[in-house]
């Protein structure tokens, strides 16, 4: 959503805050804000001021004309106020359908003033600028001030002046005031565009002779511009509309949302009710509630929201439990149902998304069946077979009611079944499978059923006539050009289509080349790709079964200077970036159209890129849109979602009917209905949701009509603007003739008690005439076809196809199979359609999901249980969780043999790689690399040497004599420096902590015996660090429980105890790498004195 209402408190803060104007704004940030838990003897003392004024106190929760509902109190004092609120604080109020608490009060010094010195002013945002209405008689009996207010319209990307604004606005206002209201509309107008304000409303503005005072105003600001004005705006609180309380749970879900780059949405409307739903998309949740809504759900539906753009499957399951939490808090006496709903998905993974909800039903199963909850589930898109199987498999294994179906059966067919007015199959057809469309045609038919298996094609001498003959003056149809003449083209896309992809979006560009090649296209539609954060490259895509390279510029101008042939760019820039990148693609005069997919573009950068495009004659579909589809010409991105959906659609050839929408997902839901009950789509579109489109349905139901090629047109509008009102326009005067089936969605809306904002940002009703049931009643008397319920849809559709089958307008032709497309592998793999080996095996470590796994342990669990550096090592070394004295151990080793020192050959080494200028790794390397059985490496050589002994039986004296005879060195026995007179700290600080906390010492016990012989014959001969880590390592495998005696010597034989000490010495050797480089020593060279240089022995002799 764009357009959000602000409290007057905040709205007032920005303006005293940012207001620039000669004008005396006066009481600035004297308010003060009363709730229930409000000290008044502590808000005096904050608010000094209110023990010495006159006040005014009303709600401040978007309540309108407070004044004509007795809610304002005037002129009180402040225990007057205290007495006004207790007949009102925490009561129930009626204001129009809309039952709510009043519990936030505003209260500010009270004005005294003449009738005569009240205004009223108001700023709002349209398509082609922004009105000023300014009224010279303000207060509660303003009246209707679109009709009585004076109206001044400042263009888009235009100024406002204060002669203009006495000239146009105040003619009607006394001299002594035109100057000073005349500074403040244009100091309003100026922070309205500052702050991106979508409506501002002051009623009344007093002036008087003190200055300007601001008594009630309303105001709504663009949301989606929060990362352009967060400085000014700061945390900004959105409050609910009155009438519906603001729910943590919905907090939740806003919050993920703004962490996500998918949309989530929640509205709870009865916490209470029965029908729940979670519908995936904007365009088809609002679908959804107008079904239930139609079959008389209202009074019982719960909640409204949509989750879409690919979510993870963490972010779904976090959504699912939110609302499986909230509908089994209270149980119903007639149970409760689950709608999981949604059109068919252009790319969401639906699998992927409904493994989410599947985690969710399992954890949540007991309270679901305890709530006798009945969950019905219809979905498309990538891979829903998958996910419908997983869906049933939970209704089997859970014993929870799961009704499950596919895109055979009507988007929402499942609200009938689950509200009884409509019998639950048994059995539903199984659709075709993902992955047919691997599979070779035999024969001329399609891989999907369908009603029809033609396509249309002009009947000779006749076809092409519509029903009614056309008025002159409309544009032949004609293709683009390759100079821009600022006339919009009529068509948009053709079989030769050349476009510019900006963005990294290997996927989309993919899916357009796999429909080009069905498409029997000759060449590809992609000529380049556009991405500013790497160099100039090329990136490989398959053409059918060859592999192709598709350059990829970093910037648009080399871009569109290498290949001038192209016409059209799908920008999936980024809501920050779009605005910018669009401009600069307008400057090209060989681009015709701009497809823009971000969502989240502010409204007034929106309408800058409206305005230049109209200038210079560019298309724009978008923004917050999937694209637009011409079967066998052209795809914009993820259009059409992927081959199979292409296939059982017949996109891949034309048909003749031709759609507009404002849905992404309705869209393609409309590419199955069409193809179901038509001969198929001859091109569709989908504008995109935002309030500001940038083309409308006009332009192209108008387009439409210009084309032969097109026979009947289907429009799917919404609640929100008035643009429908063109069409029903055009129809009456004759410009359109060709039959025109419409439904317009949001018809639920007037249902509500209170307002709410649907998925899309511009799906909001400011006005009675930008209702659906408004919009749908007078398409309906303009003449177009118009079904009682979009559940009736696909049937009128089809009537009136059939109707022009039977009058020859359509003949049908015969069908040619489509080139079958090989199937991506990573795709393949995903739908389990084939195997292949591992390249590699690992059981330590899993970063695939959404959360990093170590030996089977999410992260999250590792940082809760404490575990520590010994802990973590226990899991990625030894897959075990250790004891608690075992962790400590680990860490224990990895401190003392952390360094000793720079004389060691390790650190020399280091420290000398460092002094040459050599870098971190390199140096580290050159350290590690000394580690072997002469330096630190004696862990492994120990153990073995000792175990073996040890577990043969061999007394500590016949093991010394072995050693000696067989001439080898008793490995971890020994020192250079200390001896039995001078131990070692370490051995002795480790030897404490073993005897103390392991259960047995048996291998050490046996060690320290043989210290005793080996020290006996020369002092220096102790079982060093390195021994007794090694002989110890092997008492904790044996003994703490966690391993078999094979995997404790397995461990020890693979190396594992190497390791602590390889781990550990690189603390220090990194350390003396950081010290030489801190202390800027330079290259080491090896002294002269320190070297003995003698001659080879045969020249000495």
């Amino acid at each position: 959503m764009s357009a959000k209402a602000i409290s007057e408190q905040t709205g007032k803060e920005f303006l005293y805050k940012y207001i620039c104007t000669s004008a005396a704004v006066q009481n600035r940030f004297r308010y003060a804000n009363v709730t229930p838990e409000t000290d008044f003897d502590r808000l005096a003392q904050d608010h000094p001021w209110l023990l010495t004024e006159r006040l005014v106190v009303k709600p401040d929760q978007l309540i309108k004309r407070r004044g004509k509902l007795g809610l304002v109190g005037v002129n009180l004092d402040l225990n007057g106020v205290r007495d006004w609120l207790k007949t009102r604080l925490m009561r129930e109020t009626a204001v129009g359908k809309a039952k709510g608490v009043l519990k936030n009060f505003l209260i500010e010094p009270f004005v005294a003033h003449k009738q005569e010195e009240e205004f009223y002013v108001c700023i709002y945002a349209t398509r082609e600028g922004d009105y000023v209405l300014f009224h010279h008689e303000g207060g509660v009996d303003v009246g209707d001030v679109d009709a009585k207010a004076q109206k001044l319209l400042v263009g888009v990307d235009e100024k406002i002046s204060e002669d203009a604004v006495k000239k146009q606005l105040l003619s009607h206002v006394p001299a002594d005031r035109k100057a000073v209201l005349a500074s403040f509309v244009v100091g309003l107008f100026n922070l309205y565009e500052d702050l991106y304000f979508t409506y501002l409303e002051i009623n009344p503005v007093v002036v008087t002779k003190d200055g300007v005072f601001v008594l009630d105003m309303a105001a709504k600001i663009d949301a989606t511009a929060d990362y352009l004005c967060k400085a000014k705006w700061g945390d900004v609180e959105f409050p609910p509309p009155f009438g519906r309380e603001a729910y943590p749970e919905e907090a939740y879900i806003a919050d993920l949302d703004a962490k996500s780059g998918a949309s989530l949405k929640l509205t709870l409307l009865n916490p209470r009710g029965r029908i729940w739903t979670m519908v995936a998309g904007g365009g088809a949740s609002v679908v959804y509630s107008d079904t239930i809504c139609d079959l008389g759900g209202v009074d019982e539906l719960a909640n409204y929201g949509e989750y879409s753009g690919a979510p993870s499957e963490q972010q779904t399951y976090d959504y699912a439990k939110t609302i499986l939490s909230l509908m089994t808090r209270e149980k119903h006496p007639d149970g409760k149902v689950l709608i999981i709903g949604g059109s068919i998905a252009n790319f969401t993974n639906v699998a992927a998304t409904f493994k989410g909800i599947v985690r969710a039903i399992r954890d949540y199963q007991g309270p679901l069946k305890e709530h006798e909850v009945m969950i019905f589930v219809r979905r498309g898109g990538p891979n829903y077979q998958e996910g419908l199987r997983v869906m049933g498999e939970v209704g089997k294994t859970t014993g929870i009611p799961i009704h499950v179906f596919g895109t055979e059966t009507h988007m929402t067919a499942i609200v009938g079944m689950a509200l009884g007015h409509r019998p639950i199959p048994n059995q539903p057809p199984v659709a075709a499978h993902t992955a047919n469309f691997l599979l070779s045609s035999g024969s001329a038919s399609t891989p999907a059923s369908s009603r029809t298996a033609s396509f249309s094609e002009t009947k000779p001498g006749s076809g092409a006539s519509p029903a009614k003959k056309p008025k002159p003056g409309g544009p032949p149809e004609r293709e683009t050009s390759s100079a821009r003449t600022g006339v919009k083209v009529t068509t948009l896309f053709s079989k030769h289509t050349k476009s510019i992809v900006w963005g990294m979006q290997t996927r989309a560009v993919q899916g357009m080349l796999d429909f080009d090649y069905v498409c029997s296209r000759e060449e590809p539609s992609v000529a380049a790709m556009v991405y500013p954060f790497t160099g100039d490259h090329k990136q490989k895509f398959y053409w059918g079964h060859k592999e192709i390279l598709v350059p990829v510029y970093k910037n648009m101008g080399d871009a569109m200077k290498k290949h001038p042939g192209v016409d059209v760019v799908i920008s999936f820039a980024s809501l920050r970036s779009a605005f910018d990148s669009t401009m600069e693609t307008m400057q090209y005069p060989q681009i015709h159209t701009i497809a823009i997919i971000a969502e989240g573009i502010p409204e007034a950068q929106t309408r800058k890129i409206i305005k230049v495009a109209d200038e210079k004659g560019v298309t724009i579909i978008g923004p917050a849109t999937v694209g637009g589809i011409k079967p066998g010409c052209f795809k914009i991105g993820n259009t059409g979602g992927m081959l199979d959906n292409i296939l059982a659609s017949k996109l891949y050839r034309p048909g003749s009917v031709a759609y507009v929408s404002r849905s992404g997902g309705m869209s393609n839901e409309l590419n199955n209905i069409i193809s179901r009950t038509t001969d198929g789509v001859y091109e569709g579109v989908a504008i995109g949701g935002d309030r500001y489109p940038g083309s409308v349905f006009t332009d192209h139901v108008l387009r439409y009509q210009d084309t032969p090629g097109v026979k009947m047109i289907v429009m799917l509008g919404e609640i929100g603007g008035t643009e429908e009102y063109k069409i029903c326009q055009g129809i009456k005067q004759g410009r359109i003739t060709k039959p025109v089936v419409s439904w317009c969605i949001g018809t639920c809306a007037t249902m509500f008690s209170s307002e709410v904002q649907f998925g899309h940002a511009g799906a909001c009703a400011n006005q009675a005439s930008e209702t659906a049931v408004a919009k749908n009643q007078a398409l309906k008397d303009a003449g177009a076809f118009v079904p009682k319920s979009f559940d009736e849809l696909g049937v009128l559709i089809g009537s009136v196809y059939d109707d022009l089958v039977a009058k020859g307008v359509i003949v049908p032709a015969t069908e040619v199979p489509p080139p079958t497309v090989p199937m991506d592998y990573s795709w393949a793999r995903e739908l389990g359609l084939i195997r292949k080996p591992a390249s590699f095996m690992t059981s330590i470590c899993d970063e695939r999901g959404q959360e990093l796994i170590y030996a089977g342990m999410p992260i999250t669990e590792v940082f809760k249980s404490e575990m520590g550096l010994g802990g973590t090592l226990g899991l990625l070394w030894f897959q075990r969780r250790l004891p608690r004295y075992a962790c400590q151990f680990i860490e224990m080793c990895l401190m003392v043999t952390a360094d000793h020192g720079p004389a060691v050959s390790g650190a020399h080494n280091t420290i000398v790689c460092a002094r040459a200028g050599k870098d971190l790794i390199s140096s580290l390397t050159s350290g590690l690399l000394t580690i072997g059985d002469r330096f630190g490496g004696a862990l492994d050589a120990a153990a073995k040497q000792f175990s073996k002994a040890f577990d043969s039986g061999m007394l500590p004296m016949e093991f010394v004599n072995k050693m000696k005879k067989e001439g080898k060195l008793i490995m971890g026995i020994g020192h250079r420096v200390k001896s039995i007179n001078n131990p070692d700290m370490r051995v002795q600080i480790l030897k404490d902590f073993v005897k103390q906390n392991f259960p047995a010492t048996q291998l050490l016990d046996y060690a320290l015996d043989v210290e005793k012989i080996t020290t006996s014959k020369k002092p220096n001969l102790i079982l060093n660090v390195d021994g007794f880590i090694g002989v110890a390592f092997v008492d904790l495998l044996r003994t703490c429980g966690g391993f078999t005696r094979d995997e404790a010597d397995e461990f020890v034989e693979i190396g594992a105890l190497n390791g602590i000490f390889v781990l550990g010495r690189s603390m220090g050797f990194i350390g003396h790498y950081l010290d030489q480089k801190r202390l800027k020593q330079g290259l080491y060279r090896h002294p002269w004195d320190d070297i003995s240089y003698v001659l080879p022995e045969h020249m000495s002799m």
